[in-house]
């Protein structure tokens, strides 16, 4: 697959921005298959018609209601953080555009997603069918709450800021799972946390960088 102009450069300034972050890290490089996957997602399908100049530059864009499409930098180092399998079964919290998803869909077997917008929700759901990601199902939910119908997921990925980690998410990962998720607010400032469950049940957490994402809304609020 021919690669865009645009997406060569950024894939050069992830490989550099992860480079220069590698002692918060641990990653000095990210593994070829999630750059690979990265790079065959285009970016530019998942922002509105007035955004789409500026799909290939690394940073945030709005996406309506509030919410916005992740960093470039920041969707590449959490896939590569997740370890995602070829047969994994992932559960996101936070679908927004669907962009997340989709990077994932090329590295597992089987993505849902839940979005708490309902338009969004519609609007990711009908443009990761259009796209082909077959692989994908999103729901319009509340993500403290999970999706237990699928559980337990070999990986679970948030993409928006808790003040807390939802305590039934970590029900619903399997015992040698991983998962991401940023903890916080945008004032006290919000580390992104990397936890994992061990094979006979032991949970472990570490911090991995200081990141600004959006606030996880739901019943956590009320």
């Amino acid at each position: 697959m021919t690669r865009l102009p645009e997406m060569q450069v950024l894939l050069d300034e992830i490989r550099a921005e992860v480079s220069e972050t590698w002692q918060y890290t641990g990653r000095a490089a990210l593994a070829p298959r999630v750059l690979d996957a990265f790079a065959e997602v285009p970016r530019h399908a998942f922002l509105p018609d007035t955004l789409r100049a500026a799909a290939y530059i690394n940073r945030p864009l709005p996406i309506g209601h509030g919410q916005t499409i992740s960093q470039p930098y920041i969707v590449a180092l959490m896939t590569d953080l997740l370890d995602p399998k070829a047969d994994d079964i992932v559960l996101e919290i936070g679908t927004g555009s669907g962009y997340q998803a989709a990077v994932l869909a090329k590295l597992v077997k089987q993505v849902y997603s839940l979005e708490i917008v309902a338009a969004l929700a519609e609007q990711a759901s009908e443009r990761l069918r259009r796209l082909g990601y077959g692989n994908v199902e999103v729901r319009q939910g509340d993500g403290h709450a999970g999706w237990p119908e699928h559980a337990p997921f070999d990986a679970i990925i948030v993409t928006a800021a808790a003040p807390d980690i939802p305590p039934l998410l970590i029900e619903q990962l399997k015992p040698g799972g991983r998962f991401l998720i940023p903890v916080g607010s945008r004032y006290s400032g919000q580390d992104l946390l990397l936890i994992e469950k061990h094979r006979h049940g032991r949970v472990s957490q570490k911090s991995v960088l200081p990141v600004i994402f959006v606030p996880l809304t739901g019943a956590a609020e009320t």
